[in-house]
């Protein structure tokens, strides 16, 4: 195989001008560079110049492929502004034109190229050199040349494909970021890239076009088989058809003729039953009559004994009203006064509460009296002992005062002038450290009162705070007890309403249901007006279910529509079987019959389920239209009584609208009767029956089970309405309301108690305010006091020191002086005149700070004594208005006690009357029953032979019905009965109205007072049976057994018809369908062939493109772990990873998916996607090199594919590619990791000129370096 010498570009993306990427004879070939350089630029022209469409090379058109370098004419700007144009040099393209810019005037104008070309140099086997072409011209377009020959698209790809290099499949270079997308891609992407190899994807198309036409083909022909086999059978039948239906007509023939005479029999035995009925009730009017006379006299004696009852019921229920009244204003008299009896009591309880307190503030006022007085009393033993003692210092005072002579003391006065002469700086120190001193001793005083004040107040302060809290929490406690108490009148109180609520919404509930109940009870009833012969049947029915176990219930009953829009045609359907009565076998059937007879009862149809005959439904019916469905599949019935359903059913079919059946009866065919949703009848024979009658009150009837539901629910509500407890709703009120009065109390108890508690916590935050004030002035005062007291010790110090001074003075000055007057110094002399004077001002200062201490403790206590006295009048106003208010209720209550004693006197008065009334009462009842009684027996009479004619009435009637069923049942089934002369014909007979007495007659039952009894006057339509016809045998005998001969008879005619079920149309349809036979025959041949053409073609197709592509797989799958091992393995892991492909579809692999599995060395087994980066890369690169080795193109170009690879493993690719590199293998890497491209061949390195705004390329031969 060949390889790729060099590469040629031309203006080609960032490459411009003429550029050539030489490659040599290298095998192992890197392209380096920064990025930015263009070096996957250079991939691209690889993958440009050998066909790749230009969206695959990151560019949307051809043009964007072109080099937009920026290729400019510029201006030179001169200095005064104009402009120099300076050519530059072109871009080499001479025909590139100015571009579309050209129009633009300024100071640059764009000039970019309008065509590019990559030409790539390759040489083939045989040594020579093939130029593959590729150019973009200026329309935009492609040329291709081959050795400069211009070539078409296609030779050109045939040329390349002649080297193994395939566009389509990309067998020759992998895109960078293709890696990682091998690597994530799903199994069918996987079995898609392996078709592309192998060329079997190019069947795809041609495969599933024969595909769907062999498959189209092979159904074709089933279905002309089915159709084919279908008509046979169909032939077959048509043939036995037409055998049957020979011998049904004579049969039916013999079964007409039986019918008749059956019908016959009964009719002249109905006839006659009546008129001997008739005569018998004749008979029985002329006893009626002398009965009557004899019961009228007692009757108005009855009447006017129930009038004297009445009025004095009258009487009794007038007392009775007034008794609940009275008793209605002492239970509202009783309900008054249970509040004003809880008011009593909160006004009691309160009343107490706050004598209570007042006793305890009462205390605290005495206490608070005493402190002022014991204060007051302090106070003035102070003012006296101040006043004892001033008087004693007098009297010192002048006992200790010595006079000087006028010589001496101007002697002192002069000496006194020399000392201070000589002691002035001295003194004046003294005069100010005297005042001072003075000032300080003031401010100590006074700062000393005040922190004494202060503490006495912080131990106040300290035990009313003690004394609150102890209140505090004695309230605390109270305010506990009564929320307790709250809770719990709250919980009896929610209790009781609760229960109150829950009893009524239960009522409320069941009486909504029960209204509810009653009002679809209406709905159900509404038209459902049962006449006496409904009702009748209904009684007689549960009478035989309760003495005959077979007997199971009347057709109606034991079956239902399954939807509601089926009612009206299923009731058409079972027609006059609607009431028939379902037995479990012949013998119970007579014996209801008998017993029938007996009771004289009526007649009913009895529907043995052991001897009735029943026809096979015909299954061509169904599905022969949508909007059709067999009449035995509308309607649910227990699977015991099927065969009766069947019966009744038949094969009759119900249509959703008149259109369907009409169809379905007249251009299908079918001999069915068929029934429309709102009840139209398309009968067997062709006739069509509408309208609404009375007959389809039935569908009403379907709702019987839903409405005895309804009524058993009624009863079961009633009864639960009746559980519930009656109406205590006094007691509960009453009982509510104490519970009600009780909490109000404890909330005003706990409301007093909470104001109380915020009164305590207001005083107690005002204290500890006061508390924390006093504090703080004591931490002001304290250091303060301590600080002047200690400036004034040394003041003190200081002025000793100059006193000292000045003493010695004196004494040098006054020594001669002192000595002769006898004084131990001058000093002596002038504190015996100054200290007293001392002494009574200090002494004078301690009287008055005590006095003021006492005055303001006087003031304090006086405040709190006027506060506490303040809150004993608050409560004494509210103890004596609650007082007030119990007086007040007191007298409320003795009234409104007197008033109910006065009610509870009329009330005993009231019920002595309603005792009289009673008693008057009880005698009229017992009068009224007398002649209730006396009518009664003398009624007897007229009420047995009132019942022996209703008996011969009913029997009338029901013969009447008897014979007016058999008429219309002659009408229905086209009967031939022969009639007279002037009869009328069978066709008036009304077929839908009920057979109704004469509107003059007269109904013993509802008339008893009538003196005449008519014969019911039965409507016979003008209808008259001629019974010459009729064997004398036949009319004298009335027999059973001879009906039961007769029906025999029908019914063993009647079987063997039903066995022989014939299709009368089977002698018309046989050459049709025949026909239709020999035409399908032909048409399945030729389906046959076209199917087995299609085969033909299909499997070839299929197997040409199973064995391109199991080709490629078995030699890719074989190719694959052997590679993976070469890439995975290490000198710790000489083995390496495994790795292998599994096919999910052995049979055609090309459809479903392929999966790819790689484990790599020392590792479990994984999914893909739970391999890291790369691991991934790894797998991938294996299976790249695995494709690639089926049909090796002769050179591979990889795109960073060591992008996500660490140096290990780039070391384990660059050493594979090293390894496989070699003739007819070589290798174009572009990279960026060193240790991929240092141990290749040859370099080509990309890098970006600046200057030229233009990709280039230098080529380094790495071998003479290795």
């Amino acid at each position: 195989m060949g390889k790729l010498m060099r590469l040629e570009l031309y203006n080609f993306k960032s490459y411009k001008g003429h550029h050539t990427l030489l490659l040599g004879d290298s095998y192992f070939t890197s392209i380096i560079g920064p990025n930015g350089s263009g070096k996957s630029n250079s991939m691209d022209a690889i993958s440009f110049v050998l066909g790749i469409k230009s969206s695959h090379l990151r560019s949307s058109h051809l043009r964007d492929l072109i080099y937009r370098g920026r290729v400019l004419r510029t201006s030179k700007i001169n200095g005064d502004g104009s402009a120099t144009k300076t050519a530059q040099d072109d871009d080499g393209n001479g025909d590139a034109g100015s571009g579309e810019d050209d129009s633009q005037q300024g100071t640059q104008e764009r000039r970019d190229p309008k065509s590019a070309w990559v030409m790539a140099v390759y040489e083939d086997d045989a040594g020579d050199e093939q130029l593959w072409k590729r150019a973009i011209t200026n329309q935009g377009t492609s040329e291709y040349r081959i050795n400069n020959h211009v070539v078409t698209a296609q030779q050109y790809n045939q040329a390349l494909e002649t080297e193994n290099i395939l566009i389509k499949a990309r067998n020759f270079l992998v895109f960078q970021g293709d890696v990682e997308a091998i690597a994530s891609q799903s199994p069918k992407d996987l079995t898609r890239l392996i078709e592309q190899i192998s060329g079997s994807l190019e069947y795809k198309a041609e495969y599933d076009r024969l595909k769907e036409e062999h498959e189209q083909a092979l159904e074709n022909q089933t279905y002309i088989f089915n159709r084919r086999r279908g008509i046979n059978s169909e032939v077959k039948q048509y043939q036995e058809q037409k055998r049957e239906a020979d011998n049904y007509a004579r049969k039916a023939d013999e079964k007409d003729q039986a019918i008749v005479t059956h019908i016959l029999w009964k009719l002249y035995h109905f006839q006659r039953v009546m008129e001997e009925s008739g005569a018998q009730i004749k008979k029985h009017q002329q006893e009626l009559k002398e009965y009557r006379r004899g019961v009228e006299k007692y009757e108005k004696g009855l009447e006017e004994a129930k009038k004297e009852q009445a009025r004095v019921g009258r009487d009794v229920s007038k007392v009775e009203r007034e008794i609940k009244r009275k008793e209605k204003e002492i239970e509202d008299k009783e309900n008054s006064l249970v509040p004003i009896e809880e008011k009593l009591q909160i006004s009691g309880k309160n009343n107490k509460n706050f004598s209570t307190r007042i006793a305890e503030i009462a205390k605290e006022r005495d206490a608070q009296s005493q402190r002022v007085k014991q204060l007051s009393k302090d106070l003035k033993v102070v003012e006296k002992a101040k006043a004892k003692w001033e008087g004693e210092w007098n009297k010192l005072a002048q006992q200790e005062g010595r006079e000087l002579s006028e010589a001496d003391l101007q002697q002192y006065n002069k000496l006194k002038e020399e000392v201070n002469k000589q002691t002035s700086a001295n003194q004046i120190q003294i005069d100010h450290l005297s005042r001072q001193h003075k000032t300080d001793e003031e401010t100590v005083n006074s700062l000393k009162s005040k922190v004494e004040s202060t503490e006495w107040q912080m131990r106040k302060l300290e035990g009313e705070l003690n004394d609150i809290n102890d209140r505090k929490q004695v309230i605390n406690g109270l305010i506990k007890q009564i929320s307790k108490e709250i809770e719990v009148k709250k919980k009896e109180s929610n209790n009781l309403t609760s229960e109150r609520l829950r009893a009524a919404h239960v009522r409320r509930e069941l009486e909504e249901k029960l209204q509810e109940v009653l009002n679809k009870l209406i709905e159900a009833d509404d038209g459902r007006k049962q006449n006496e012969k409904e009702l009748r049947i209904r009684d007689t029915v549960a009478t035989l279910k309760r003495t005959y176990p077979g007997v199971k219930g009347r057709l109606s009953e034991l079956c239902k529509p399954k939807q509601k829009k089926y009612a009206d045609a299923v009731s058409t359907v079972l027609g006059r079987h609607f009431d028939a009565v379902v037995v479990d076998n012949e013998k119970t059937a007579k014996d209801c019959i008998q017993h029938l007879r007996d009771q004289r009862s009526g007649q009913a149809t009895f529907i043995p389920l052991d001897t009735i005959q029943v026809k096979a439904v015909n299954s061509n019916l169904k599905g022969m239209h949508r909007g059709m469905r067999l009449a035995i599949d509308t309607i649910e019935y227990d699977n015991a009584f099927e065969r009766a359903m069947l019966y009744a059913c038949g094969n009759a079919i119900v249509c959703d609208d008149l259109v369907i059946a009409k169809y379905i009866c007249y251009e299908k065919g079918v001999e069915a009767k068929a029934v429309t949703l709102d009840g139209t009848v398309i009968h067997k024979g062709g006739l069509m029956t509408g309208g609404r009658g009375p007959g389809q009150q039935n569908t009403r009837r379907w709702e019987d089970t839903e409405v005895e539901n309804l009524r058993k629910l009624k009863d079961k509500l009633l009864a639960d309405i009746d559980k519930l407890p009656k109406d205590k709703g006094h007691r509960r009120d009453m009982e509510e309301e104490t519970l009600q009065g009780e909490l109000t109390g404890l909330e005003q108890r706990l409301k007093y108690a909470k104001d109380e508690m915020k009164a305590l916590e207001k005083n107690l935050d005002s204290k500890t305010k006061e508390l924390d004030f006093a504090r703080r002035q004591l931490d002001e005062a304290k250091p303060k006091y301590e600080e002047k007291a200690q400036e004034l010790r040394a003041v003190e110090e200081e002025l000793r020191g100059f006193q000292d001074a000045v003493a010695e003075a004196e004494d040098e000055i006054f020594a001669e002086f002192c000595q002769r007057l006898g004084y131990n110094n001058i000093r002596t002399y002038e504190a015996q005149q100054g200290s007293l004077q001392r002494e009574g001002a200090q002494k004078r200062l301690e009287f008055q700070t005590h006095k003021s201490k006492l005055e303001y403790q006087i003031k304090f206590e006086q405040d709190r004594l006027q506060d506490t006295n303040d809150r004993i009048r608050v409560l004494e106003a509210r103890a004596e208005r609650d007082q007030t208010l119990i007086t007040e209720l007191e007298a409320e209550k003795e009234s409104m006690q007197s008033e109910l004693d006065t009610m509870n006197v009329e009330l005993e008065q009231l019920k002595e009357q309603l005792d009289q009334q009673k008693a008057r009462q009880s005698k009229k009842a017992e009068k009224v029953a007398e002649q209730r009684h006396e009518v009664s027996k003398r009624n007897k009479t007229v009420e047995g032979t009132l019942k022996a004619v209703n008996g011969l009435e009913a029997e009338i009637q029901r013969n009447a019905a008897d014979k007016y069923a058999l008429l219309r049942r002659c009408k229905l089934e086209d009967v031939k009965i022969p009639l007279t002369e002037d009869s009328a014909d069978l066709e008036q007979l009304p077929i839908d109205d009920l057979l109704q007495a004469d509107a003059d007659a007269m109904d013993v039952e509802e008339d008893p007072d009538s003196s005449n009894i008519r014969l019911p006057a039965m409507q016979d339509y003008g209808i008259e049976v001629d019974f010459e016809t009729l064997d004398e045998d036949l009319k004298e005998n009335s027999d059973e057994k001879l009906e039961e001969e007769l029906q025999e008879k029908i019914n063993t005619i009647n079987g063997e018809l039903d066995k022989m079920a014939p299709n009368m149309h089977a002698i018309e349809r046989l050459p049709e369908v025949e026909g239709r036979l020999t035409s399908t025959t032909k048409e399945f041949e030729e389906a046959r062939k076209r199917a087995k053409k299609a085969k033909d073609d299909f499997q070839e197709v299929r197997q040409e493109r199973y064995e391109l592509f199991n080709k490629a797989f078995s030699h890719i799958s074989d190719q694959i772990d052997q590679i993976y091992k070469e890439l995975t393995r290490s000198t710790s892991m000489p083995v390496g990873g495994q790795a292998y492909l599994d096919i999910e579809n052995d049979e055609e692999p090309y459809l479903e998916g392929i999966k790819y599995h790689a484990m790599p060395p020392a590792k479990r087994f994984r999914d893909m996607e739970h391999l890291s980066g790369g691991e991934k890369t790894m797998a991938a690169l294996a299976l790249l090199f695995a494709v690639h080795s089926y049909q090796p193109s002769p050179f591979f170009v990889l795109d960073e594919v060591d992008a996500a690879l660490d140096n290990a493993n780039v070391a384990k690719i660059a050493n594979y590619i090293r390894e496989h590199a070699q003739p007819g293998m070589q290798f174009i890497v572009i990279s960026l990791k060193p240790s991929l491209f240092q141990e290749s061949e040859a370099l080509v390195g990309i890098y970006r000129d600046q200057t030229a705004n233009s990709s280039k390329a230098l080529t380094l031969d790495l071998r003479k370096y290795q």
